[in-house]
């Protein structure tokens, strides 16, 4: 499904090229559950950011589901990106005028989906999430938990067949990480691929497989 072939990132830092990706050759299969773990500055984010999307490759190639997602355009990968993949970050990143419904909306809306066949995939989230009770209140009505939880509602709203999330229970005390945790496996367990970068070992132990990376490069990837 997801394959990294000689993928390097390189950045430059003054007269200084850093490489934050070097040479990582992997290979994630539909459904798997994989941790991303490593001191600061390993390459973790930026591995993640490429996975998404969201960034790109120096050189090497990046295959998703069988296509060289590399060589497409800027319109083609955002389509690509919208399609296939969800993003749940530390920050929650949600829209502030926006009640927590409305953002879970907002990748319907830019996908052209009519309005009736929306609320029904809102309503139907919001119960899954035990949200309904908080459909109409704005983020800074929410707890970190009931803002994490809009979050993946709104990751997955268009169903994505990848999950990525980076550090999805840095902003919350220990019950609503614990809550938003069987809440990524949950969906995990319904077959959505699950990658997630996290600096915590008590997190990266629940997945079934881990990699560690250092200085750009994995260091080691084992099955739990």
């Amino acid at each position: 499904m997801i394959k990294l072939e000689n993928i390097h990132r390189d950045f430059e830092v003054g007269d200084q090229i850093v490489h934050a990706l070097d040479d990582i050759n992997l290979e994630i299969q539909q459904g798997e559950y994989l941790s991303v773990m490593g001191p600061s500055g390993s390459g973790k984010s930026t591995l993640l950011n490429l996975i998404g999307m969201l960034d790109h490759a120096t050189s090497g190639s990046y295959y998703l589901n069988g296509k060289n997602v590399t060589e497409l355009d800027e319109k083609q990968e955002a389509e690509t990106r919208n399609k296939n993949i969800g993003f749940v970050f530390q920050a929650f990143h949600l829209v502030p005028r926006l009640t927590a419904a409305q953002n879970i909306e907002l990748p319907l809306i830019l996908a052209g989906i009519d309005p009736s066949i929306r609320k029904e995939k809102i309503d139907k989230v919001l119960e899954e999430l035990n949200l309904t009770d908080r459909a109409h209140h704005k983020p800074d009505q929410l707890s970190g938990g009931q803002r994490q939880r809009v979050a993946i509602a709104r990751a997955t709203i268009s169903e994505p067949s990848v999950l990525l999330a980076d550090e999805p229970t840095g902003n919350l005390d220990t019950k609503s990480g614990h809550d938003v945790m069987k809440t990524l496996e949950s969906l995990n367990d319904h077959g959505i691929t699950l990658i997630m970068v996290t600096h915590d070992v008590a997190l990266g132990d629940r997945s079934k497989r881990s990699i560690k990376m250092v200085d750009g490069r994995i260091e080691s990837d084992t099955l739990s």
